[in-house]
């Protein structure tokens, strides 16, 4: 498995036969000026998209329509993104599994809020929400944006995934404390990946908290568009 930080919430996952971009956010994404946008995105097989957030979905009916990748999520946010030109993938619902190719995706829920502004007005996109990847016998917890959530402790449970990407910036999700606490307390995690951080000056700068609150697992800061090979 390949994780690729395309910056903010954004990733590459290359899992199984699947290359599966979540959230990619090109346009306007501070992380990615001066990387070469073309290589993030070739390839894609399918986007997941967690919530409607302008940072998470900005550039997918673009993407969706140079890559031919369909789109899945939300069912009233994958059927907007489809009604506005992406390529139909899956509008599903909480605790729904899709399958693509041989991998599969879980959706879970997050605690946050999910809208888009269409003609200066908010549109409710419906939930938002995380995914749970499984592929090449490892399973990935996607969290999307989320504050820490006693949902937590099933998900936890249930999945026992072995892989976090947890959003940990704070002001908008978990800081790195929070993370750290709610990794520690609900998940056994051999890798945890902190993402939503270092965009803006109004987010944490640096993963060291959540590295120093989770002693025997690995926290890799990502880099932008270099592979964290798992």
């Amino acid at each position: 498995m390949q994780i690729i930080w395309m910056g903010h919430g954004s990733f590459r996952v290359e899992i199984g036969d699947q290359v599966l971009l979540i959230d990619p956010w090109l346009t306007g994404n501070p992380m990615m000026e001066g990387q070469d946008g073309e290589a993030a995105i070739a390839g894609a097989t399918h986007i997941l998209v967690t919530h409607g957030h302008f940072d998470h979905t900005a550039d997918i009916v673009d993407i969706s329509k140079k890559t031919g990748a369909p789109v899945s999520g939300m069912n009233e946010l994958a059927k907007f993104l489809s009604s506005q030109g992406a390529t139909d993938g899956h509008g599903f619902n909480l605790g729904g599994t899709i399958e693509m190719g041989n991998v599969t995706a879980t959706m879970v829920p997050a605690s946050h809020s999910s809208s888009m502004m269409v003609d200066d007005r908010p549109l409710y996109t419906g939930t938002e929400t995380g995914f749970i990847i499984s592929g090449e016998g490892k399973t990935l917890y996607v969290s999307g944006d989320t504050g820490v959530m006693a949902d937590m402790d099933w998900m936890g449970d249930y999945f026992k995934p072995d892989i976090g990407i947890l959003s940990a910036g704070g002001y908008f999700t978990m800081d790195m404390k929070q993370a750290a606490y709610a990794a520690k307390r609900y998940f056994d995690f051999k890798t945890v990946i902190p993402c939503h951080y270092r965009t803006f000056p109004l987010l944490e700068q640096s993963a060291e908290v959540l590295a120093d609150g989770l002693p025997g697992v690995q926290v890799v800061e990502p880099q932008v568009m270099q592979a964290i090979e798992l």
